[in-house]
């Protein structure tokens, strides 16, 4: 009886390792290569990156319109590229990227958030919008969570970067354009998926 039980005890502990290392993503390495756009000029944002994540904080990525704004500030976009590095062997894609911010509308006036993302070199693209209406003071949050099976897959052996561009804009719709309306952009962070080919 004893030799059973000892039997299966070694039994279960050979299995065991071998299904959690199964189980485990390779290490991976992220690194944002650039920040850039109308919202965000070059070396205007603070980056963090881990291994498979990062996050970004923006000084300046605001549109705005009424209140004497120009044309212009109606509309900012951000682009961030990011160089992901896994061993031989493994893909990665963009598991996932959420943007926080504020939005102060008047009555009339709307603001519209929207994340695209795609690889280098591919012309698939895919992207997540939501939008305000006024009169509404008060934050927000706008996330791109694709399934695992609609995650935009790095071709195996071929580093391509990722690529997401948000942009921000307001329209003074019916809304006194004697008075201020505007959306901003605080943060944003994402994190990487990394799977073997």
């Amino acid at each position: 009886m004893l030799n059973t039980a000892a039997a299966a005890l070694v039994a279960l502990s050979a299995l065991a390792p071998t299904g959690a290392a199964e189980e485990e993503e390779p290490t991976a390495s992220l690194e944002v290569v650039t920040v850039n756009g109308s919202g965000c000029p070059a070396g205007d944002a603070d980056v963090k990156t881990d291994e498979r994540t990062f996050t970004i904080g923006y000084h300046t990525f605001l549109a705005r319109a009424g209140g004497g704004s120009s044309p212009v500030d109606m509309r900012k976009n951000c682009q961030i590229n990011i160089r992901v590095r896994v061993p031989d062997g493994f893909t990665y894609g963009l598991a996932r990227t959420t943007y926080e911010g504020y939005t102060h509308l008047q009555d009339g006036a709307s603001a519209l958030n929207r994340v695209s993302t795609y690889l280098q070199g591919s012309s698939a693209t895919a992207s997540v919008s939501q939008s305000f209406t006024g009169p509404r003071s008060g934050d927000w949050e706008t996330t791109y969570r694709p399934s695992f099976s609609e995650i935009q897959w790095s071709p195996c052996g071929s580093a391509r970067n990722i690529n997401i561009n948000a942009e921000v804009r307001v329209l003074l719709g019916s809304a006194d354009p004697d008075r201020l309306n505007f959306a901003i952009v605080e943060s944003s962070r994402g994190q990487v998926r990394v799977r073997r080919c």
